[in-house]
């Protein structure tokens, strides 16, 4: 492991997510328009309830997975990690067979519960990518393990790439038979992405036990080296599952939080919104909520998801060899990467809220330009804390702390569902959106509660959160007056969704370059700061790196 393992996977990681995440956007614009609002919102509650299985599914094996084969390979013990890895995929094979078959069956009588009998068919047709993902979990985690980043990070784009293109063809193609069924020709793009995912990790998974079995033969014929650890003992599959099963169902309850809370709302938002509008609006709320807040919104926990990624086996590494100042170290890394590397994206996304809205929902019904731009902000405005939350329990995940990872989430659910159901009658959607925010508050704070007990870390120095709090108000102020401008001048184009276009691309594109211009001038962001980021983000930025050389000159 070198010493920018954690930047590195991350880099890698956050470019494929930000891609990924941006074709899923991007698939976004045209099913509003295929679909409508309401048969979106059929699509989202499929697609929710099927994310939740297949955390479930999978059962945390793809972090215990990591986690494991880190600890073996960091042993040297290289055949006792694939023996896991063949363990961990006749798992996979068995649980996806059994997810599959639990969701076809169980897709009218949740669809009936959600208030929307017409995503029965969207739902029974995501079923197939049950018998697919839960292999490529597992051939992920052990990627990860590996620390090999770069085969998770190009499955990721082939997946939703095919899956966009597949998406839209079917959609496309099925929508002249109904909305029901141009729902579910969009669900079915999710099994096409899918597999060509598991064609390209099965080519690279073969490729890279190929370079294992001539590096042991290697190894074999220099008798000053030994294959393997002797003092390995070989673990039996019983064994193997047992070590599995302990790590991952903690993993599988955290990991599952924010699809179980996306469940949640898509379940109970119909429900709880009939004071407030009649059905038909309830849906088009879901519709917004599941087809424009939550994509956009899932942009700044991009990097995360790749910190997370990262960190597990970075930390279970260092905490297996007791380096009790590697896991301070890292921890300390990743948390200040979340804070400085999450907030510009959802300072650009919450600031340019009302143009980007209006790019998503063009076209719509005046619900989504009315309640569009505020569902969009307070969803966005949550994942800052989510990413917090996050970071913070992969740490905890990878130094074997899942006791406190399963008190967090209990916690944050009984924070949530209590928090729909007592905000809901007052504020309506934006009382089931603050639940959301006020879930992420409470397991951010008690995951760095009880990681504060294990290691000694500090995210930034006060002058530095000083520094940051001043950066952030003057974009706030600097970035809400250009968007009035924008909105009040700018009708260069004859048709509305240039306009937007042009507000969204100068408002955000403003506050993502002004971002690290404020952290240079308030000194948040040091020369030792700027020298650990990757050495492409260094190039870009020359006059911050002959500015920091001169003052420490």
């Amino acid at each position: 492991m070198t010493r920018d393992s954690l930047v590195k996977g991350t880099v890698i990681l956050s470019v494929a997510s930000f891609i990924t995440r941006f074709l899923g956007v991007i698939q976004r614009v045209p099913l509003i328009y295929l679909l409508g609002t309401e048969a979106l919102g059929s699509y989202g509650i499929a697609n929710n309830l099927y994310t939740t299985l297949l955390v479930i599914g999978t059962a945390g094996m793809p972090s215990a997975l990591s986690k494991m084969i880190s600890e073996k390979t960091s042993l040297g013990q290289f055949d006792e990690a694939n023996r896991i890895f063949r363990a961990a995929i006749s798992f996979a094979i068995g649980i996806g067979i059994m997810m599959s078959a639990l969701l076809y069956v169980i897709a009218p009588y949740y669809a009936a519960i959600s208030g929307d009998p017409h995503a029965t068919l969207a739902t029974k047709a995501i079923a197939p990518a049950l018998l697919i993902f839960p292999l490529i979990s597992i051939m992920r985690g052990y990627f990860q393990g590996r620390q090999h980043m770069l085969p998770v990070a190009i499955t990721q784009i082939m997946e939703q790439f095919v899956r966009l293109v597949t998406s839209l063809s079917l959609a496309y193609l099925l929508i002249g038979m109904g909305k029901e069924w141009g729902a579910a020709g969009a669900s079915l793009g999710g099994v096409a992405g899918g597999l060509a995912a598991l064609t390209v990790l099965i080519y690279h998974v073969i490729k890279l036990q190929k370079k294992d079995k001539k590096q042991n033969r290697k190894l074999a014929g220099d008798p000053s080296t030994t294959v393997d650890n002797p003092a390995a003992t070989i673990m039996t599959y019983k064994d193997i599952y047992a070590s599995l099963l302990k790590l991952s169902i903690p993993i599988v309850i955290f990991s599952m939080t924010v699809s179980l809370i996306y469940t949640i709302d898509s379940s109970t938002i119909i429900p709880l919104l009939k004071g407030h509008f009649r059905t038909s609006q309830a849906k088009e709320i879901l519709g917004i909520l599941v087809g424009i807040a939550q994509p956009i919104a899932g942009l700044p926990i991009i990097l995360a998801i790749a910190l997370s990624q990262s960190i597990v086996p970075i930390v279970s590494s260092a905490h297996s060899r007791h380096d009790t100042e590697e896991v301070k170290k890292q921890t300390s890394k990743v948390l200040q990467l979340s804070v400085l590397s999450g907030l510009p994206m959802v300072l650009a996304i919450c600031i340019g809220a009302r143009p980007l809205a209006g790019i998503l929902n063009y076209g719509g019904t005046d619900l989504g330009h009315v309640f569009g731009p505020n569902m969009i902000i307070f969803v966005t405005a949550s994942s800052l804390f989510q990413i917090m939350m996050q970071t913070s329990g992969a740490v905890l995940m990878g130094m074997g702390k899942m006791r406190v990872l399963m008190f967090s989430v209990a916690m944050g659910i009984a924070t949530k569902v209590c928090g729909n159901y007592l905000l809901s009658p007052l504020y309506g959607i934006y009382g089931i959106l603050s639940a959301t925010l006020l879930c992420f508050i409470v397991m951010m704070n008690i995951n760095l509660h009880f990681l504060r007990k294990e290691v000694c870390f500090q995210i930034l120095p006060v002058r530095r959160w000083i520094g940051l709090i001043v950066s952030t108000v003057t974009i706030i102020l600097l970035g809400t007056c250009l968007e009035m401008l924008t909105r009040t001048y700018n009708h260069v184009f004859k048709w509305d969704v240039f306009i937007q276009v042009t507000n969204a691309i100068m408002v955000c594109g403003f506050v993502l370059l002004l971002y690290p211009m404020m952290l240079i001038l308030t000194k948040v962001v040091t020369r030792d700061q700027f020298e650990n980021l990757p050495a492409p983000l260094q190039r870009i930025l020359p006059i911050k790196n002959k500015r920091m050389h001169d003052q420490s000159s």
